[in-house]
């Protein structure tokens, strides 16, 4: 059932498989979309510009996949591929999500509050003015940022657990930052990546990134940044940098 007005549109869930909840997302005309009862229904969002889409429940796989510009919003946990090859504008997640959030995003930032699973930044690129950015709440599950090649992805660790990140951190990662809160240099990295603590013109780079996440969620930007934080980058001696075209 839809409930439309000048401003925004009401959509319960209930009921409908994720080809009818998208038939009656694309038909809503407001710039506000705010959809109930949720319950795992794909591809919520998928290619959408210009829109605000606000979620009740746990949308399934592939949320706001080819995302081009619209902001969605999530109170709930989310599934697997959260933001799978966006180009622009922005996913709050008010809660954890699965794998491979942020599968080759190009652009625009997703903001989770909890954890995420594995290969999360798997394939994150940037593109001239376009810089991705993947900032997590929580802990990472392994491989994170696999394969690389730019934007930024930042764990903030706010449970404190004993490692921020699962296992093979930045396998064959070729471009882009990582940056963990807490000092973790001593973490088991592949030889082509490099940890040290971020210097306060690095730390200043991801603000604007950490002030979304406060807006988001709460906390304090400069308590955060008043934390050391290690920062990851490949080597300049990478192998893998000789196999991409580097614009």
């Amino acid at each position: 059932m839809t409930v439309q007005t000048l401003c925004a549109a009401s959509i319960d869930a209930r009921g409908l498989d994720f080809r009818a909840l998208n038939d009656a997302l694309a038909a809503a005309q407001a710039p506000e979309i705010i959809l109930t009862h949720v319950l795992g229904q794909r591809y919520l969002g998928d290619a959408s510009s210009g829109r605000r889409i606000v979620i009740h429940g746990t949308p399934g796989n592939a949320l706001g996949a080819y995302l081009d510009g619209s902001e969605i919003e999530v109170f709930g946990n989310a599934q697997d591929a959260v933001g799978d090859t966006m180009n622009a504008g922005s996913i709050i997640v008010h809660g954890s999500c699965g794998d491979a959030a942020g599968y080759a995003m190009r652009g625009g930032r997703i903001l989770i509050q909890g954890d995420a699973g594995y290969r999360a930044g798997i394939h994150m690129k940037a593109y001239r003015d376009k810089i991705p950015q993947l900032v997590i709440g929580g802990a990472a599950g392994s491989f994170l940022g696999e394969y690389q090649a730019g934007g930024e992805i930042i764990v903030l660790n706010l449970e404190e657990r004993k490692s921020p990140v699962g296992y093979f951190c930045g396998t064959g990662m070729h471009g882009g930052r990582i940056y963990l809160r807490g000092v973790h240099t001593g973490l088991d990295l592949p030889k082509q990546v490099l940890a040290q603590i971020a210097a306060p013109q690095a730390l200043e780079a991801i603000r604007p990134a950490l002030e979304a996440f406060c807006t988001a969620f709460g906390g304090s930007v400069d308590a955060l940044l008043g934390q050391p934080f290690t920062l990851l980058t490949p080597d300049t001696k990478n192998p893998y940098r000789q196999l991409y075209t580097v614009l």
